[in-house]
C-alpha cells in the first residue's frame, strides 16, 4: 500500500464510467533522434466506448455483456487485483463490463479498460488520484499520452514522448476538431494488430527512422495538422496527415508483410479514397491496424465518398463501416 493517499470525506456505493475510443495517427520520432522516443499524433472519436460499473458487495464478482467482454474480463481483474495491492482497500466488489472498445485493433482498449477500472476504483475508494497516477498503477502510458489525455479531455491529442527516465509522455497540444469534420472508421472485424511483446519485437526488429523522416514529421504536424485543425482549414490538416500516414506506412511495412496495413482490405479502400479524393480526406491506419480511417470535411463528404466507394467495388463485405465525429471531452464518469 502507498500511504497515506489522499481520500474524499464521502465516496458513492457504484460507479460508472463511459472511456473513448482513440485513433492512434502516428508517431513522431520513432528513434528517439533527440533522446525522447515516439512522440504521438492522436484523436478522440465518439461511437466506440468502452463501459463498465463497479459497485460494493457482498462478495466477488464479475460478467460481462458481450463476447469481447468476456475475453477482455481476465485483463480487468488483474487490473483489479493491482489496484487492491496498491490501494490496502480490498472490500469485495461487483464488476460488469456493458461493452468494451474491439481489443487489439487501434482504438487503445486496454489503455481505455485500464483507465476506466482504475478511475471507478479510486472513486468508489474516495480516494483523490489523478489520471496519469492510475495509468502509472496500471503501467499504462509507457510509449503514448494519447490514451491517457484522451480519458480525460478528448479532442486532436500531440503528446512529446515518454521521458528518459520512463515519466509519462507530456501533453503539448490539444485541440477540438471542427464541428462538421467526420471521420470514416474502417474496421476488419476478426483480424487484430499487433500488441504486447509482439509488438514490442515487431518495433525492436526496424531499422531507425532517420533523423530527417523525424524532422518532417514534426514539421508536418507543427505546421499543416494544428493549424489546419485549429483555423478549419481541411485541406492543409489532410494534406500534411497523409504526409504522416505516407512516412510512416513506409516505416512500418516490415513489420506488416511489406504494406502500409495490416489488412488488406482497409488498405484496399483507403488507398482507393486516397486516390479518389487527394486531400479532401485524409486517410490511414491507427496504431497496428487492422482499424483505418478517411477523415473528411462534412457528413455530406463522408456519405458521398463511401457512396463511390461502393460503386467502384472496392468495399469488401469483410469490412464495418461507421461515421463517426471527432469527440471534444473525455470519459463520463456517473
Amino acid at each position: 500500500m502507498l500511504s497515506p493517499l489522499p481520500v474524499r470525506a464521502e465516496a458513492p456505493v457504484r460507479v460508472a464510467v463511459r472511456a473513448p475510443g482513440r485513433l492512434h495517427l502516428g508517431f513522431l520520432d520513432p528513434a528517439g533522434t533527440l533522446g525522447r522516443r515516439f512522440g504521438s499524433l492522436g484523436l478522440v472519436i465518439d461511437g466506440f466506448e468502452t463501459e463498465l460499473e463497479l459497485a460494493f458487495a457482498e462478495h466477488d464478482s464479475a460478467v460481462a455483456d458481450t463476447e469481447d467482454g468476456q475475453a477482455e474480463l481476465e485483463r480487468a481483474l488483474d487490473h483489479l487485483t493491482r489496484l487492491r495491492e496498491l490501494s490496502g482497500f480490498d472490500a469485495p466488489l461487483a464488476l460488469r463490463l456493458v461493452r468494451v472498445l474491439p481489443p487489439h485493433a487501434g482504438f487503445g482498449s486496454g489503455t481505455q479498460l485500464a483507465l476506466a477500472l482504475g478511475r471507478a476504483f479510486v472513486q468508489l475508494h474516495g480516494l483523490l488520484l489523478s489520471t496519469p497516477q492510475i495509468a502509472a498503477w496500471l503501467g499504462r502510458g509507457r510509449r503514448s499520452g494519447i490514451g491517457i489525455a484522451g480519458f480525460d479531455a478528448g479532442g486532436l491529442i500531440v503528446d512529446g514522448g515518454p521521458g528518459r527516465d520512463g515519466s509519462p509522455a507530456p501533453v503539448l497540444a490539444r485541440l477540438a476538431l471542427p464541428a462538421a469534420w467526420r471521420v470514416i472508421v474502417v474496421r476488419h472485424p476478426g483480424r487484430r494488430g499487433l500488441s504486447g511483446d509482439e509488438e514490442k519485437r515487431a518495433i525492436a526488429a526496424l531499422p531507425p527512422l532517420p533523423a530527417v523522416g523525424a524532422a518532417e514529421l514534426c514539421h508536418q504536424v507543427l505546421m499543416r495538422v494544428l493549424p489546419g485543425a485549429a483555423g478549419d482549414d481541411f485541406t492543409a490538416f489532410a494534406a500534411g496527415l497523409n504526409r504522416v500516414q505516407d512516412l510512416l506506412g513506409g516505416h512500418f511495412a516490415p513489420a506488416q508483410d511489406g504494406s502500409a496495413y495490416t489488412s488488406a482490405e482497409v488498405g484496399r479502400l483507403l488507398q482507393w479514397m486516397h486516390a479518389e479524393a487527394g486531400d479532401a480526406a485524409a486517410v490511414g491506419q491507427s496504431s497496428w491496424g487492422p482499424t483505418g480511417f478517411a477523415i473528411v470535411p462534412s457528413a455530406a463528404a463522408a456519405a458521398r465518398l463511401l457512396d463511390a466507394a461502393r460503386a467502384a467495388g472496392v468495399v469488401s463485405p469483410a469490412l464495418a463501416l461507421t461515421t463517426v465525429a471527432a469527440r471534444a471531452h473525455g470519459a463520463r464518469v456517473a
